[in-house]
């Protein structure tokens, strides 16, 4: 079942993104999938006439998944699509990561890297913002979707 985040709510997301990333502004309605799946919906559709659809018809997400909420620390995970349409706003917790990282980063591997950074953080290529991973003492978790990662090429 889906439920458009009330005003309230919004706010609350805005404000952990604010803290997390710096991201001041959300270019949509917010739609809550489960406990703590995110999207981001801006189509012409309003709230009454998603509700309604909702009575009528099986509806599995509407909007772009843009991040969850990270249990049990309450910390916004943005998706590679939620860095991305986010990241000109994005100025805080990012780790710019070089062309050898990279490779490791698209395959699905953690990073073994101190980043004095704790958390969940932006990971950031050059321009290209790739999604979050979780920073602690010694590497960045990653979070990169199996069906979403590089696979190595057959020899």
């Amino acid at each position: 079942m889906i439920h458009i985040l009330s005003n309230q709510e919004t706010r609350e997301i805005l404000s952990k993104l604010k803290e997390q990333f710096g991201i001041k502004e959300i270019p949509g309605k917010l739609i809550k999938i489960g406990k703590e799946k995110i999207y981001l919906f801006n189509g012409d559709f309003s709230e009454e006439q998603i509700e309604n659809l909702e009575k009528i018809t099986f509806i599995e997400k509407t909007g772009v998944y843009i991040g969850a909420i990270f249990l049990p620390t309450d910390e916004i995970r943005l998706s590679i699509e939620g860095t991305q349409i986010f990241k000109d706003q994005i100025t805080k917790n990012i780790f710019e990561i070089n062309n050898e990282q990279l490779e490791n980063w698209m395959f699905g591997r953690e990073l073994n890297i101190k980043t004095g950074l704790r958390g969940i953080i932006a990971i950031k290529h050059q321009d290209d913002f790739l999604g979050c991973g979780k920073a602690s003492e010694n590497k960045i978790g990653n979070f990169i979707p199996k069906s979403r990662r590089l696979r190595s090429k057959a020899v």
